[in-house]
């Protein structure tokens, strides 16, 4: 048996819905908001010092923008799952 080559419109028609799971490895938005550099963010390049009332309300200023990131990252998800549960095509 020979095989046939496989149709230009059938690879595309493949490949669509594989290039839109790529799109799921996008960086959230609450990313930038990383732990990682709070420290150097809430010392303002030495200015303030590690443990400091500035310091640590800038950290917990940090934290509460980072979860309400989170929360609306989520809650955006779940609405649009609701959505397309309430609205079949």
């Amino acid at each position: 048996m020979r095989l046939k080559s496989v149709h230009p419109l059938l690879l595309l028609l493949t490949a669509l819905p594989l290039a839109a799971c790529a799109s799921r490895n996008e960086i959230p938005a609450y990313e930038h908001l990383s732990s990682e550099d709070d420290d150097a963010y809430c010392q303002q390049g030495g200015k303030v010092a590690v443990g400091s009332p500035d310091y640590v309300y800038c950290r917990k200023e940090r934290d509460a923008a980072r979860n309400a990131a989170i929360a609306r990252a989520d809650r955006k998800q779940r609405d649009l799952a609701e959505y397309m549960l309430n609205n079949p095509r």
